[in-house]
């Protein structure tokens, strides 16, 4: 009889990539490269943020919702991408001070202008199908605020969405700005976003910006968490995507947010620290 020989393993290895990144972040220190195999797929790239998930040492409070490019859609089979947000990192604007957002010295940092909802109430755990008109029965408030989107690797959105994933979908934090009045019977009348860094327009937009509007994007990620075993809470938050695109920034730039008539939200990037208690 013939024995066959023994499949080599792959190089892929998620816990390794998970470690690689959050010993990254909590560091403040940047990436060279993706620390391992690139992930052949979406599957896999939430593999490595499974991983992640379990090693960070904060409760996930929320989820960010990102789009895929649409000539990338059909490679992925995967319109949206998402990632975490952790309860440390959630910030409420401050009209009087800016909101200091830590940025890695040679990793990725961006701000976002964002449509944010907070669940009302628990979601069935074994609905793995929604539709945006179902969702909205579960949301309690709609909220504006700026994505944070941040991570220790430079090229995390060139490598592409697989990457994205693996890095809790390159989410870094979220400033919650006020509450959006009638928007349940006046939704057309939600305000549009403006964003400004260092005193430049450097994007615009509005609910219709996002594909479907912010109700499509709780419905993917609603089916999506329900399939990985984390059906959405009452308290959690969803950002519904980068309503107004996504703006770079770096330490010592300042970023301005405007939601028409909502009070504006403000932040500044500073350099990352190391986490405390952490031994480099």
């Amino acid at each position: 009889m013939t024995v066959s020989a023994a499949k080599p393993a792959s190089a892929f290895d998620p816990a390794r990539i998970a470690r690689q990144f959050v010993d990254a972040r909590r560091a403040a220190r940047a990436l060279p490269g993706f620390p391992g195999e690139l992930p052949a797929g979406m599957a896999e790239g939430y593999r490595v943020q499974e991983a992640a998930i379990a090693l960070w040492p904060e409760p996930v409070v929320g989820w960010k919702v990102g789009r895929i490019a649409p000539e990338m859609q059909a490679e992925l089979q995967a319109e949206r991408v998402m990632g975490p947000v952790f309860a440390g990192h959630v910030w409420a604007a401050d009209p009087a001070n800016p909101t200091p957002l830590p940025v890695i010295p040679g990793g990725f940092a961006a701000v976002e202008a964002e449509y944010i909802y907070r669940m009302g109430r628990d979601a069935p755990a074994d609905k793995l199908e929604w539709t945006p008109e179902e969702t909205l029965a579960y949301v309690d408030e709609l909220l504006v605020g700026v994505e944070f989107a941040a991570s220790p690797l430079a090229t995390i959105n060139v490598l592409g969405p697989r990457v994205v994933a693996s890095d809790f979908g390159n989410n870094a934090g979220l400033i919650l700005g006020r509450v959006v009045p009638a928007w349940r019977e006046r939704p057309d009348e939600v305000p549009p976003c403006h964003a400004w860094v260092d005193g430049q327009l450097v994007g615009e937009g509005s609910p219709d910006s996002i594909p479907g509007g912010p109700p499509a994007s709780l419905a993917f990620l609603m089916a999506a968490c329900a399939a990985r075993g984390r059906p959405l809470k009452a308290g959690q938050l969803v950002t519904t995507g980068a309503a107004s695109g996504i703006h770079d920034i770096e330490a010592g730039q300042a970023a301005r947010i405007t939601f028409g008539d909502l009070e504006e939200i403000r932040c500044i990037a500073v350099p990352a620290q190391p986490a405390e208690g952490r031994e480099e």
